[in-house]
């Protein structure tokens, strides 16, 4: 039973050092900043999407802005 809370207490201690560092460091932030948002930008920036200039636009033609009421 002792050398269970040991290796308990040491892998919670290892554990606790590997957070601190990642908090300390901005490991995580880092992380986000040069590996996922490039990633993530550039699969965004890839994507098909409808052209709103060559959408025709009537000056006639509103939305209705009615509500409900209850």
């Amino acid at each position: 039973m002792k050398k269970f809370v040991k290796r308990a207490l040491g892998m919670g201690a290892v554990a606790y050092a590997a957070l601190f560092a990642v908090f300390f460091f901005d490991l995580d932030g880092k992380f986000l900043f040069n590996v996922f948002e490039p990633f993530v930008k550039n699969h965004y920036d890839n994507m098909e999407r409808k052209d709103m200039l060559k959408m025709p636009y009537d000056m006639d033609k509103f939305p209705a802005y009615k509500y409900d009421e209850v």
